[in-house]
């Protein structure tokens, strides 16, 4: 899967560096994997959730962080439309960004 806006990681990572090998690992994973619809997808990423609006919100490092991803199944991306910690993503429309 292409995964397009890494620039979003990498400046939560300057933030936080913490997250350095949580959000790599899970980039990584992400940027491998060949999901065909949500089924296939939960099965790679089980503590993903739909969130409506083609949008998944996958929980990073024990759901210490929070990634809102649009996914395109049929041309395989991603776009990364959020990524930043619990309490942030609380204080956001995930369906909606």
């Amino acid at each position: 899967m292409r995964v397009i806006s890494y620039g979003i990681i990498r400046d939560f990572i300057r933030e936080y560096p913490d997250s350095r090998v949580a959000m790599s690992s899970w980039y990584r994973k992400l940027s491998r994997a060949k999901p065909s619809g949500i089924h296939d997808l939960k099965r790679k990423f089980p503590g993903v959730d739909y969130v409506g609006n083609k949008r998944f919100v996958f929980n990073v490092k024990g759901n210490k962080y929070r990634a809102v991803v649009i996914i395109l199944f049929g041309p395989q991306k991603a776009y990364i439309r959020f990524v930043g910690t619990h309490a942030m993503y609380n204080r956001i429309e995930c369906s909606k960004i």
